[in-house]
């Protein structure tokens, strides 16, 4: 998915830099020749919708709006505050020990077409904004099909984003998804929140 510079890691030094794959530089050519000002105003206010800030304020009202609820609501409250402040804390460790440059470093003509600036220069891997979404489309498993589905959708659409602003490569993105999706999962043995949705009354009863 990613390549890690082995010279790097010969002398057990951090950060170890981590190269983007030859589809992930053909990926971000073609969205810097193609894209436009109008198409990336849009995708950088979409990608606001899963940043750290935002989802650290919408999930410590959710735990304050637990609080005095019945046992799964509380349960529930508690694993989303939870994940969400690991989601925001791991790929910050995981940027002081590996560096790679955001594509939007790397292209002039991305930046005529409207490609914005994004975060610090070798910040790119892994993507936090992907790792809140995989958390929360991990997360979703326990609600019913039509619901789950919707919510992973938007996960899967907002993470992209960050694929259209040139912020990550990629590989950058479905790391941070991957990733997200499995710390959600690890924390569940934690917070007790359960792994399977709960099953509707009328499939019970039959």
């Amino acid at each position: 998915m990613f390549k890690i510079s082995t010279s790097r890691l010969r002398g057990s030094s951090f950060p170890v830099t981590v190269r983007p794959t030859r589809a992930d530089v053909v990926a971000a050519r073609i969205i810097a020749r193609t894209t436009a000002p109008a198409p990336e105003m849009v995708a950088r206010a979409l990608t606001w919708g899963a940043d750290e800030k935002v989802l650290l304020v919408l999930a410590a009202a959710g735990w304050l709006a637990s609080r005095g609820r019945g046992e799964p609501l509380r349960r529930a409250g508690n694993h989303a505050l939870l994940v969400t402040v690991a989601a925001s804390l791991l790929p910050h460790g995981l940027k002081l020990l590996f560096d790679q440059t955001r594509p939007d470093r790397r292209t002039v003509i991305g930046h005529l077409h409207g490609v914005p600036f994004s975060g610090k220069r070798d910040d790119a891997f892994p993507s936090g904004h992907a790792l809140h979404m995989g958390a929360l489309a991990s997360a979703v498993g326990a609600l019913p099909a039509a619901p789950r589905r919707a919510i992973r959708a938007l996960a899967v659409g907002l993470s992209l984003t960050r694929i259209v602003v040139l912020a990550h490569w990629a590989s950058d993105v479905v790391a941070g998804f991957a990733l997200g999706a499995f710390l959600e999962r690890v924390l569940r043995l934690w917070t007790g929140f359960p792994f399977e949705a709960p099953k509707e009354k009328g499939h019970a009863d039959t």
